[in-house]
């Protein structure tokens, strides 16, 4: 009985866990295919087109390191897994290098902000 109650904490909690966004790397364009689409896809980098319109948020997702470039900027909030949240103005024409990341955006503008996002691939 007692071994039964600990199996079914330990299934739970790892249900929890692999259900989290914390745990699963979720991929940009299968979690938000409304607003992120793939132009190229290749053993040397991934191409990523997004649009979020004003008030619109994104799911959880993950990108490897990349670069952005700003096709149309806007005020935007990136939130991490870990509940923290950053405000920033994404200049219309910037390249942003960006390290590896798990969160979700949303819009806080007025416009729609368009996005390039160059995810680098790893080619050992």
């Amino acid at each position: 009985m007692k071994a039964h109650a600990v199996l079914s904490f330990t299934i739970c909690a790892l249900l929890a866990l692999l259900t989290s966004g914390a745990a699963l790397a979720q991929d940009a364009a299968v979690v938000n295919p409304t607003t992120v689409q793939v132009k190229l896809d290749n053993p040397s980098v991934r191409v990523l087109e997004a649009v979020l319109d004003p008030g619109q948020k994104e799911q959880v997702h993950s990108h490897p390191a990349c670069v952005i470039y700003v096709i149309s900027g806007g005020k935007v909030r990136s939130h991490t897994v870990d509940g923290k949240s950053v405000d920033s103005e994404l200049i219309t024409g910037a390249a942003i290098y960006r390290e590896p990341i798990t969160h979700w955006t949303e819009n806080i503008g007025t416009s729609p902000i368009h996005l390039i996002v160059v995810e680098l691939k790893d080619r050992k």
